[in-house]
């Protein structure tokens, strides 16, 4: 797992104890004695903690932990670890088998032959669709406000996208950070085709959006004035570093790559990223999105000339009307100066 391989050789030992000790909901299990003699302390306990978690969100029922340390003068001879759990351990295996019913479901929607990029967004597209941000959901730590409750907070979509990936066979790990406004936020790093991005199911889903007002710099307004959006947003899926630097902060943690790819990114793959004010380009964007019955299109820009290029076709020229009609509905837009994205949809509200 990622966070235990960012350890040294000797955390490791306590590392695996602790994965032993939280996986059977232990309490009151001494630590190798061979850490201590390898110089760990009780200082080591709570970063080797908390890289446990990080790996491992089927350990949904852990919210913390205790110790007990036994000295001999000055010296450390023994400690004991025990998790603390949010519910005993018959509900806990109650909502592991819940849990279980409830991923085997979405994993049925994709065969292990697909590509990582078609898993990575069919999870990320799937628990957006089931899931409603809500900072008072019950259990929003963990995977079973996903899985089960189907309202949860950062915390949890990202433990519940890592449970799912990892069992489709892309590396995923836990990243926590904090995000422009300064508030803590976790999202996650994926793995694909051998090259690494970073994921945030949670800013990919517009419930969230609209709980943030994450609105305030667009135009997501219909013919009537009424905010309205489709339900996913791509910003998020598949970035690089320099990207997810311009709204988020990594924590220190445990250290992350660099990510420079491009080619996983959702824009990217699906002929949504413009250098410039292609015609063609964008004509056989809405042509495919128009024949799979898709009722919006985001496109995203090289750099801020493009977008301004871009901006001032489609809106301010109203060239949007010879790629997307109107008589359907009104055409609505939305506007993401950050990420210099444009996203147009057709609404009936």
């Amino acid at each position: 797992p990622y966070a235990c391989m960012s350890l040294s050789e000797t955390e490791r030992i306590w590392y695996r104890d602790m994965e032993r000790i939280l996986g059977s909901f232990g309490s009151q299990k001494p630590l190798s004695k061979e850490g201590i003699a390898a110089g760990l302390n009780e200082e080591s306990i709570d970063k080797i903690f908390q890289c446990v978690l990080n790996d491992h969100p089927e350990l949904f029922y852990v919210d913390g932990y205790s110790y007990t340390k036994y000295s001999r003068g000055d010296m450390l001879t023994a400690v004991d670890f025990s998790g603390t759990y949010n519910v005993d351990l018959d509900a806990a295996v109650d909502r592991a088998q819940t849990i279980g019913l409830a991923a085997e479901q979405i994993l049925a929607g994709i065969g292990m032959e697909a590509s990582d990029y078609d898993k990575v967004k069919y999870v990320y597209d799937t628990l957006i669709r089931q899931t409603d941000y809500d900072l008072d959901a019950a259990d929003n730590q963990n995977i079973y406000s996903v899985f089960v409750n189907h309202t949860s907070v950062c915390q949890g979509y990202a433990k519940a996208t890592q449970y799912l990936l990892n069992r489709l066979g892309v590396e995923c790990t836990l990243v926590l950070g904090t995000v422009e406004t300064g508030e803590g936020h976790a999202w996650n790093l994926v793995k694909v085709d051998g090259e690494y991005y970073y994921v945030d199911t949670t800013w990919g889903d517009v419930s969230y959006q609209m709980e943030e007002s994450a609105l305030e710099e667009g135009d997501a307004r219909d013919g009537a004035g009424r905010v309205v959006m489709p339900e996913i947003n791509y910003d998020y899926l598949n970035v690089t570093t320099a990207e997810l630097l311009r709204t988020h902060s990594i924590g220190d943690g445990v250290p992350m790559p660099v990510c420079t790819a491009t080619q996983a990114n959702y824009y990217v793959r699906e002929g949504a990223y413009f250098s410039s004010y292609d015609e063609a380009q964008m004509a056989a964007l809405f042509q495919a999105a128009i024949e799979s019955g898709r009722r919006d299109v985001t496109i995203k820009c090289a750099d801020r000339a493009c977008y301004s290029e871009i901006i001032a076709g489609l809106i301010d020229g109203q060239e949007i009307f010879r790629y997307l009609s109107d008589e359907e509905g009104q055409i609505a837009y939305a506007q993401n100066e950050k990420q210099l994205s444009l996203t147009f949809w057709v609404t009936n509200e």
